[in-house]
């Protein structure tokens, strides 16, 4: 693809979601989230691989669906209210809008699409699906978060932290594993909307600080198996390190970052007299640690010689980021600094 193409797809997926950000109806939102879809598309099929296209159309049906059904309760809310307003929805309206940002999320049980279409993608295209796409329907969600209905936003939440941590048992592809890791925190992000949006947007914002270290680790190891993640012990054990902190960090193990959102969300769940629900999505936290801890087991513990039934690469170099060392601090040591992080939101 073209520099000046792919410059102008980028700055168009900042525009979409700069609009729906700054959009007060929902038509302008619409617009955005459109913008969205249509930029995020080329960069999907850019490298004419029968997957990459494949993944690219199943992309584009499913927020063509989404969008649809976004517009037509748009649509209806402004012919009962007179206007289009995204603050001023009844309770049935923002019941359909939620089932619409939910499969533009990719949220359980509207979640069949995210793990085929991260398998087809890179890792670099993967990244924006899993962090910058969900920006503008979480922002839609948090403005409406007054209105929103909290048995369907909790049921929402708790199938989306179990099938998130159930379905990534058996993968062996990272893409999936990623992309079965964002359906479960999105599960937590989608729970506590209506409690305390506050709170979503805190655990928001470190789900991004850690999906993408780890998607910049993955990219910078080329690793896309479990069992090419067990060659580079060995070859950068600073790094297998660190990613492993990461991935423990992202199970939300404590006392890593991840910890934070999940300790949070518990102890408001429970506030709210919703300690069965509470327990559950604990429990169901305990899944998405096992892959987790799959992909640790593998990274640093497994190590040469052994025996491979596929071919090594042997002169890999890895590619330096400088913000990749950032980012590693940052999803492993902000725990200690989270009263400053609260007294921010």
């Amino acid at each position: 693809m073209s520099p000046y193409i792919l410059s102008m797809m980028l700055m168009s997926l900042g525009l979409g979601t700069t609009l729906t950000f700054a959009s007060s109806n929902w038509l302008l939102a619409w617009m955005g989230l459109e913008i969205n879809t249509l930029a995020i598309i080329p960069l999907m099929a850019r490298h004419h691989h029968p997957r990459a296209v494949e993944a690219a159309t199943k992309y584009f049906i499913t927020q063509a669906a989404a969008a649809a059904l976004l517009l037509f309760t748009g649509l209806f809310n402004a012919w009962q209210s007179g206007q289009w307003l995204i603050q001023d929805m009844s309770m049935p309206m923002s019941a359909l809008m939620t089932l619409a940002i939910a499969i533009k999320l990719g949220v359980a049980p509207m979640h069949f699409w995210l793990p085929e279409v991260m398998q087809g993608i890179t890792l670099n295209t993967g990244l924006i699906l899993a962090t910058w796409q969900k920006l503008a329907p979480l922002a839609l969600l948090y403005q409406i978060s007054n209105n929103l209905m909290p048995e369907l936003m909790i049921t929402l939440g708790l199938m989306s932290t179990i099938i998130g941590g159930w379905g990534g048992l058996n993968q062996t592809q990272t893409r999936k594993i990623m992309a079965y890791s964002s359906i479960a925190h999105l599960g937590w992000i989608i729970s506590i909307m209506h409690f305390m949006p506050t709170l979503a947007i805190i655990n928001l914002t470190i789900y991004i600080i850690l999906t993408t270290t780890m998607f910049m680790i993955l990219n910078n190891l080329n690793s896309t198996t479990i069992n090419s993640l067990a060659l580079n012990w060995s070859k950068f054990p600073i790094l297998s390190a660190t990613t492993m902190l990461a991935l423990l960090s992202l199970g939300g193990l404590p006392p890593l970052s991840g910890f934070l959102p999940k300790w949070l969300i518990l102890q408001e769940l429970t506030n709210q007299s919703l300690t069965l629900t509470a327990t559950v999505m604990a429990l169901s936290a305990l899944l998405s640690l096992y892959f987790y801890l799959r992909l640790s087991y593998s990274l640093t513990t497994t190590i040469t010689p052994n025996t491979y039934s596929h071919m090594l690469n042997w002169n890999i170099k890895i590619k330096t980021t400088p913000i990749l060392p950032i980012m590693t601090i940052m999803s492993i040591t902000l725990l200690p600094i989270s009263p400053s992080i609260i007294s921010m939101f």
